[in-house]
C-alpha cells in the first residue's frame, strides 16, 4: 500500500503532543528536515545530521512545551505520528536569558562545542529579523517523509490558522526552502523579506499572514 495515496483523512486527527512523545517527534522532524538547506549547513556531516538535528528538535520542544498547545501533531488513532508543528503564541516566542543559559549544555550536545558560535549567530540573526507586532510563530512544521503529499501537514497548519482567524491574530514563519514558499502562500502567508544566515549560510524567506475570516472550525483536541 502506498501511504502517499492511501491515507484517508478519517484515519488521523490533530492534537497536542502527549507526554513521552518528544523523542518520537524529534526523530520525525529530523527525517522531515533531512534535506533542508539550513540543517545541511548547521550539521555539515551527513552521517551525523539526523542524529544531531533530532537532539535539536527535542530541545526546541522543551522550550515550547511550557506554552499551551506549543507542540502539536497529526496522528492516527493508534498513536502513529505523521506530522508535527511547534507553535508559540503572541508575545511568547522568545526564551529568556535564564532559559537560554540553562539550555546551553543541550545546545552543545546538539551542535557540538565547535558549532555553538554558529548556533548563536543563527539565533541572533532570527531574533533581529523577528517582527514586533503580536503574532503566532511557527518555527517548525514537518511531515514524516513517508506521508508527505498526503495532506497531513496542510491539515496540521490549517488547524492553527483557523484558530488565528477566530481570534483575529496574525501568524509568522521563516521558510528555509524556496520551494516551500508557494505552499505557505496558499494559506495566506506572504514573503516580507529575504535574509541570509551568517558565515555563508543559506537564505530564509520571512513570511507573514494576516488573519482571515473566522471559519468556525472545531477546537484543537487534547
Amino acid at each position: 500500500m502506498n501511504a502517499r495515496t492511501a491515507l484517508p483523512s478519517a484515519r488521523y486527527g490533530i492534537r497536542c503532543a502527549r507526554p513521552g512523545e518528544s523523542g518520537a517527534i524529534a526523530v520525525l522532524l529530523a527525517r522531515a528536515f533531512a534535506d533542508d538547506p539550513v540543517m545541511a549547513w548547521a550539521f555539515p556531516d551527513p552521517s551525523r545530521r539526523e542524529r544531531r538535528s533530532a537532539r535539536l528538535f527535542k530541545l526546541i520542544q522543551r522550550q515550547q512545551r511550557p506554552r499551551a498547545g506549543g507542540v502539536r501533531v497529526a496522528a492516527t488513532g493508534d498513536g502513529q505520528l505523521l506530522a508535527a508543528a511547534l507553535w508559540s503564541g503572541p508575545g511568547r516566542w522568545k526564551t529568556s536569558a535564564v532559559q537560554e543559559l540553562a539550555a546551553m549544555p543541550r545546545y552543545a550536545h546538539a551542535f557540538g562545542v565547535r558549532g555553538l558560535p554558529r548556533a548563536a549567530d543563527v539565533e541572533n540573526t532570527l531574533h533581529e529579523a523577528h517582527p514586533e507586532a503580536p503574532h503566532w510563530y511557527l518555527p517548525t512544521l514537518g511531515t514524516d517523509p513517508a506521508f508527505q503529499g498526503t495532506g497531513v501537514g496542510s491539515a496540521l497548519l490549517r488547524q492553527q490558522l483557523a484558530h488565528c482567524d477566530r481570534l483575529g491574530q496574525s501568524a509568522y514563519l521563516e521558510s528555509s526552502k524556496a520551494s516551500n514558499v508557494p505552499f505557505y502562500e496558499r494559506f495566506g502567508f506572504r514573503v516580507t523579506r529575504e535574509i541570509r544566515l551568517p558565515d555563508e549560510g543559506p537564505p530564509l524567506w520571512l513570511m507573514w499572514r494576516e488573519p482571515g475570516p473566522a471559519t468556525g472550525r472545531a477546537p484543537l483536541s487534547t
